[in-house]
């Protein structure tokens, strides 16, 4: 089955930044879409950004809009989530998930991504 592969989580202070990575070179083709989720224990997985791979759409959380941003490098087949002035609240697991059809207006849930990632932890200290 086709891997996601993220990277690049870690502790940080707030107001610091960090940069994950997610590999995902069997979906840069076609029309699909890549996203970036979080969740924290007992509480529900929660969209962050998506990326549409066939012509880079970009889709992100009203809240975290202006602080996250979300690339794709289609050289190296991998999918970025930027992310700055960081929070204790944006600490959480974040997963990286693919699915192989446009991100659209329902970007943000999470049944219609089929394969996921790992998962990385991104803590933020006050």
């Amino acid at each position: 089955q086709a891997q996601l592969v993220e990277s690049g989580g870690g502790s940080v202070q707030a107001g610091g930044s960090l940069r994950l990575s997610c590999s995902a070179s069997t979906y840069f083709n076609g029309d699909n879409c890549l996203g970036w989720f979080r969740q924290n224990p007992g509480k529900e997985r929660e969209g962050v950004a998506a990326i549409n791979i066939g012509g880079g759409r970009t889709y992100y959380d009203d809240s975290l809009k202006g602080r996250f941003s979300i690339s794709r490098d289609n050289a190296k087949k991998a999918v970025y989530l930027q992310m700055n002035s960081l929070k204790p609240e944006d600490s959480a697991m974040y997963y990286c998930a693919a699915r192989r059809t446009s991100c659209g207006g329902i970007w943000s849930l999470s049944s219609p991504y089929t394969v996921w990632g790992q998962g990385t932890q991104v803590t933020v200290s006050s």
